[in-house]
């Protein structure tokens, strides 16, 4: 559930209309929820009642300071895939033993200033990883804590693109080679393995696809414990999918319920990493009609908004929800809505069937708040958009919009 509704067929987001918002920041922005935030906390720490765990939120669905901030407040932990991330989880106030670094191409400096910063744990990826972080541990004459990631070779059924599991994705160590890969850690002088990890992939609708993977690493983790090795926690990943359109994922608690009878027989801590279902739906992208373009092939709604501010329709060939800020109970229209960008590829949403609107409208692309503003670029020269988080009735710029001397900060003419 989410707290973007409509009162007297006005959009509100936690009570507070939307058009108001759009008059003080102007458009495009993104808006974010408190209210969700709150509540999608509170639904993932019920949902595995009195089992021991620990939520990782995954920071690359993402990383505004403001909303790091809130879940570091409620006891979230995070998921990291660079250090940038870590930069922002420490300025957020993520304490460093709730922060777990995954990515599979973590580079020397970044190693360095997560064990300075003594994480969790790194979710080791590949054998030279695992023996570039044993050296860099022993010049530091320290031990690094680290589980392995490793590749269930389960398929999530999702966008090629976003699945992460199956053997043929560069990700973690391959099923038939892990327990060999556990030995020769536990053989090493300056790593300590406290962990086991997996991650299958992104906008995933099935439970069936976490159980597959969770019984796959549990009978992995009883083999590793019967060679001597202890481990500390079980790392099921994340990739719980939200409904955008007319998926029916299940909710979290759903998805829990399957996979802890599994998951008791360890008897292990669990970590969990949430990104777009904890994110996902706390977050929408308010833009504004500029142009309504009618041909003799078809209507083009032309926004402010574009494929800089929203890629996910343009990369995989996603679908948002877009709904008007005023409903004002008009017939409908089917329309391409398109940005200025100089690229065919540049569009919200094609052949759609909307409420019909007209120039300055304002339009809502819902169910952005992952994967949106952390994915935008400026290519064309576009300032990215402002961030906007209503709190408690009050309307708070959480990132002010980009000016043109931003796009060339740090630039030299010689």
């Amino acid at each position: 559930m989410n707290y973007f509704e409509y009162h007297d067929n006005i959009l509100c987001c936690d009570d507070v209309d939307i058009r108001q918002i759009a008059q003080e920041v102007d458009t495009p922005f993104y808006l974010y929820s408190y209210r969700t935030l709150i509540r999608h906390c509170h639904s993932l720490h019920r949902a595995f009642g009195d089992m021991p765990h620990l939520t990782c939120y995954s920071m690359k669905a993402n990383g505004n300071l403001a909303l790091l901030h809130i879940l570091a407040q409620e006891g979230i932990g995070v998921d990291i895939v660079s250090g940038g991330e870590l930069h922002r989880a420490l300025l957020a106030g993520f304490p460093p033993e709730r922060i777990v670094y995954s990515g599979v191409g973590k580079k020397d400096e970044e190693i360095r200033y997560a064990l300075e910063t003594g994480i969790l744990a790194f979710n080791v990826e590949s054998v030279p990883e695992l023996m570039r972080i044993n050296n860099i541990a022993g010049e530091m004459v320290m031990t690094a804590r680290i589980a392995f990631r490793i590749n269930p070779n389960v398929d999530p059924k999702t966008h090629p693109y976003i699945a992460t599991g199956m053997k043929k994705n560069k990700f973690g160590i391959s099923h038939d080679q892990a327990l060999e890969t556990f030995k020769l850690a536990a053989g090493l002088n300056h790593v300590k393995v406290v962990g086991i990890d997996a991650h299958i992939g992104s906008q995933i609708t099935r439970v069936k696809p976490f159980v597959e993977s969770a019984e796959r690493l549990v009978n992995l983790a009883e083999q590793i414990r019967s060679e001597g090795i202890q481990l500390e926690y079980i790392d099921i990943g994340g990739g719980l999918g939200i409904r955008y359109s007319e998926e029916e994922p299940p909710e979290p608690s759903e998805l829990v319920q399957a996979i802890l009878p599994v998951l008791k027989r360890t008897g292990l801590r669990v970590i969990f990493e949430p990104g777009r279902s904890l994110m996902g739906n706390v977050g929408i992208l308010v833009t504004k009609v500029l142009y309504v373009k009618e041909t003799t092939y078809k209507t083009f709604l032309i926004v402010d908004a574009s494929m800089t501010d929203m890629i996910r329709p343009s990369l995989y060939d996603a679908h948002h929800r877009i709904e008007p800020v005023v409903r004002s109970k008009k017939d409908t229209m089917f329309a391409d809505i398109v940005g200025p960008v100089c690229e065919s590829g540049d569009f919200l949403a094609r052949d759609r069937e909307i409420e019909r609107v007209d120039q300055g409208d304002l339009l809502a692309l819902m169910s952005a708040g992952a994967y949106g503003f952390v994915m935008a670029s400026n290519y064309n020269a576009r300032p990215r958009a402002a961030e906007v988080l209503v709190v408690n009735g009050l309307v708070e710029v959480i990132r002010a919009r980009e000016t043109y001397e931003d796009l060339v900060r740090g630039e030299r003419m010689i």
